[in-house]
């Protein structure tokens, strides 16, 4: 029988041994939000000997670091000149850059920082469902390769050879791709920041956040914090603690499930040498293996569990992606919140002095919050604003963001309408 149990939780390294904040703290920084953006911030500032203090609502990764697909998808869905045309000629090239180095970097931070996190880099195959898609992905992906990138373009049955699906004759195979335990990375940040230094605390959400004599004072249920500077790194699961900042993108849901361990024959036709897979579609599909050899599989949700129509989703997606192993049995399933901007492009804000804020990543979570992580950390340790990948943008509410928040049930039926329709009007 399926369980409504998220698979990392199971299958992940130990957690840290935390507890509840309850005194009175003083510490330069303090971060807000535990997952992988808020520890990666926590350990490039406690390496440089920064004290710092992490506290989390719930626990390290218990949000979407801990419940995402883990897969690293290392370019955005926009071209340099995009990045260029969006962010400004200076941001955008020192974006382009982090971009063309971003898996590699994650893959020498869990390295260097000794983090057990079953970390693969055996590439990504991004898959084209339809003509219309080829077009547009394989502008992305060439411009991409002319910046630097390692991207090759396949096509027909070398598309089913590379990822074992036969639903694609048109993709771009990514070298630097690969896949990680999203919790254990998590936790993997948090274990190394703690050697460092650094504090943290679960169970403990900030419930007011005042400015008093030069200083940031953060309201614990059973202590205070106090910080020449805060980290907000919440993510999806952002509130209300500062005006207007959950406002910013939509909170979006991504469903997976893990089915049973495939056979030494079946992985030899699905996903083979361990590559992962997404497609072009708006309701994507996306898959990769687990270190016993389940297959993940996920796709766009409706609300924060895996409702019978979701599960079918997931079934029918599993079906088209992968007809060979279409009755496996699914031993989880599980769904989790990610943030989504307008522009599909994280944010950092700086909505008052000390207070600095990175969300947004879209669904490029793995690979870019530690891009983040690293920006927030190197702005907070005096990086020139300029030399930064990402600008400093107005903390600006999505227009309309009540009403179209009510909507989001109704977008993963949308979206894949959508894609049906698509397929039947550009060719699948």
């Amino acid at each position: 029988m399926t369980k409504e149990e998220i698979h990392w939780i199971v299958t992940a390294n130990a957690a840290p041994d935390l507890d509840k904040h309850r005194s009175s703290l003083r510490v330069d920084v303090l971060v807000i939000g535990g997952g992988l953006t808020g520890c990666r911030t926590a350990l490039g500032l406690a390496d440089r000997g920064v004290s710092v203090a992490v506290v989390d609502a719930q626990d390290v990764g218990w949000g979407a670091s801990g419940r995402s697909g883990g897969q690293c998808n290392p370019i955005w869905r926009k071209t340099p000149d995009d990045l260029r045309d969006l962010l400004g000629a200076r941001h955008g090239d020192n974006l382009v850059r982090t971009t063309l180095t971003a898996a590699d970097d994650l893959f020498s931070d869990i390295r260097t920082f000794d983090v057990d996190c079953d970390a693969v880099q055996a590439g990504w195959v991004q898959a084209a469902h339809t003509r219309k898609a080829i077009q547009s992905m394989g502008t992305l992906g060439r411009a991409w390769k002319k910046a630097g990138a390692d991207i090759e373009e396949i096509d027909g049955d070398a598309v089913e050879y590379a990822s074992g699906s036969p639903a694609y004759r048109w993709a771009l195979k990514h070298a630097a791709g690969g896949h990680v335990q999203p919790l254990s990375l998590t936790r993997g940040y948090a274990k190394a920041a703690i050697a460092r230094g650094a504090q943290f605390y679960n169970k403990t959400p900030v419930t007011k956040l005042d400015r008093k004599n030069g200083k940031w004072h953060a309201t614990t249920p059973e202590g205070e914090i106090t910080a020449e500077n805060v980290v907000l790194t919440t993510n999806a699961y952002t509130s209300g603690l500062w005006p207007g900042l959950s406002k910013t993108f939509h909170p979006l849901v991504s469903v997976s499930i893990a089915t049973a361990p495939l056979s030494a024959m079946q992985q030899q036709t699905v996903l083979p040498g361990s590559v992962t897979i997404s497609d072009s579609r708006l309701a994507i599909y996306y898959a990769r293996y687990d270190r016993e050899k389940r297959l993940i599989f996920g796709c766009v949700g409706s609300t924060d569990h895996v409702d019978p129509l979701a599960l079918g989703r997931l079934r029918g997606g599993l079906r088209t992606v992968f007809p060979q192993i279409a009755d496996i049995a699914i031993e989880r399933k599980w769904a989790g919140r990610i943030a989504v901007t307008p522009e599909m492009m994280p944010h950092m804000h700086e909505p008052a002095p000390g207070i600095l804020a990175g969300i947004g990543f879209s669904g490029r979570g793995i690979a870019m919050t530690s891009v983040m992580g690293r920006a927030l950390s190197g702005k907070l340790l005096g990086t020139p604003p300029d030399d930064l990948p990402f600008p400093v943008v107005p903390v600006s509410p999505v227009p309309l963001h009540d009403i179209t928040r009510r909507l989001i049930p109704f977008a993963a039926p949308a979206m894949t309408l959508k894609d049906k329709l698509d397929a039947l009007t550009n060719g699948a």
